[in-house]
């Protein structure tokens, strides 16, 4: 390849990742709308912990379910394609969302947060694009910053309440759709697949079936569904979170949330990174100790604001690391023709590790104390259960399955 060829390859493959993560952080705002407003929510319509817990765990786990075909149908269809179909149709439940809201009506937030959810299977197609545009050794950084697509969520829970203060209820989710249309728009005149991609035209669930088959899919999934099931659950429940410990607002409550949402988006590439360099499992066990250390800490209830920012910025820290390390060990480990349907079965599983979460959290608050120790414990007890499997049944090193894949 020529100089001149390398660089243009190199701004391709630049300006695609770039578009790529902008995609993912405008649906993750989409997806994340009726978390920072939860609090909102829950006091017009009288709502209890569990009721207003439902409300929002409801697109998180469409969103993850979603994420087994999505990712399936990229292997087919491409990144572009599935980019631009999944912009454009997040547009409606967006638009609906802020109609239910507008009329208080509990019963078709459920229903059209539901649809919201399909916003959240984004990440299933960014993986396998990402890794097409880049060689095997520079994949944990590519999907890293496409990981970095996270920052949605700290836009939402930012932006939105404030919106909402500024324009009403229903105007703040027609812009946020309106940005998805012309994100679509912009998708059809930029975005390209890699050179290196090759359809995969056999029937999905065939294709599900063989990743199924696969260990590495399900020890992703195990370890996803801890680091980014953590990151989810607290992006998406902390507004009540320190509504209730803190008694803040809801703006100052997204405020908070958002430093949350940053720190790990921050830290995902460089947990991709790192895992260029040392063994993804090492950077895996560093995080999920970091996590059961900051839960036991988080359940004695730091003050505010600078201890307990302390605490849920490191804690943040620690899942963000989690979830560069582990998807950049699944790009190490996944045969290429199976990326993306091992994606998304390890993206749903991730999706469905945050569902639980705000349900338990809910459901195990006591009233009496105001806190959330048990649920708080819960979370370092998973983290320890996965540092112990990580450490004693996972290899530090294994065969590069994708490069072997490549070329054959």
């Amino acid at each position: 390849m020529s100089s001149g060829a390398h660089v243009r390859g190199s701004s391709a493959r630049s300006v695609n990742l770039a578009l790529a993560t902008w995609v993912s952080a405008i649906n993750f705002w989409a997806w994340n709308l009726i978390g920072p407003l939860s609090t909102t929510y829950a006091e017009a319509l009288s709502l209890s912990s569990a009721e207003a817990s439902m409300l929002v765990a409801t697109p998180i786990l469409v969103g993850s379910l979603g994420r087994i075909v999505v990712g399936a149908l990229t292997d087919r269809f491409g990144g572009r394609v599935m980019f631009i179909a999944l912009s454009s149709s997040s547009i409606v439940p967006v638009l609906a969302v802020g109609f239910a809201g507008s009329i208080d009506s509990y019963t078709l937030l459920l229903v059209f947060g539901f649809f919201l959810g399909i916003a959240g299977t984004v990440f299933a197609i960014g993986i396998p694009f990402a890794n097409n545009w880049y060689e095997p050794a520079r994949r944990g950084f590519a999907t890293g910053v496409f990981g970095a697509g996270m920052v949605g969520t700290a836009l939402s829970a930012f932006f939105t309440p404030r919106m909402v203060g500024w324009f009403g209820l229903f105007p703040t989710h027609a812009i946020v759709a309106a940005a998805l249309g012309v994100t679509a728009l912009v998708c059809v005149v930029v975005m390209r697949d890699s050179p290196e991609f090759v359809p995969n035209t056999n029937p999905v669930i065939p294709k599900l079936r063989v990743a199924a088959r696969l260990r590495v899919t399900w020890e992703m999934a195990f370890l996803y569904a801890v680091v980014f099931g953590g990151f989810v659950a607290f992006a998406n429940y902390l507004p009540t979170y320190i509504k209730t410990i803190y008694d803040f607002s809801a703006v100052d409550a997204g405020t908070r949330t958002a430093g949350f949402a940053v720190a790990a988006v921050i830290a995902r590439p460089i947990g991709g990174a790192l895992s260029d360099r040392i063994p993804p499992k090492f950077v895996v066990l560093t995080s999920l100790a970091g996590t059961g250390v900051m839960a036991v800490v988080a359940a004695f209830q730091p003050p505010p604001d600078f201890w307990s920012a302390v605490t849920f910025i490191g804690l943040a820290v620690f899942l963000g690391i989690g979830t560069g390390g582990v998807f950049a060990w699944v790009a190490r480990r996944s045969p290429a023709a199976s990326v993306g349907s091992i994606t998304g079965i390890v993206a749903a599983a991730g999706g469905v590790g945050g569902y639980f979460p705000p349900l338990v959290m809910g459901a195990t608050y006591d009233a009496a104390d105001n806190d959330y120790t048990v649920g708080l414990a819960l979370l370092a007890i998973t983290a320890a259960v996965a540092l112990l499997y990580t450490a004693f049944r996972l290899h530090a090193r294994e065969p590069d399955t994708s490069v072997q894949a490549h070329s054959t």
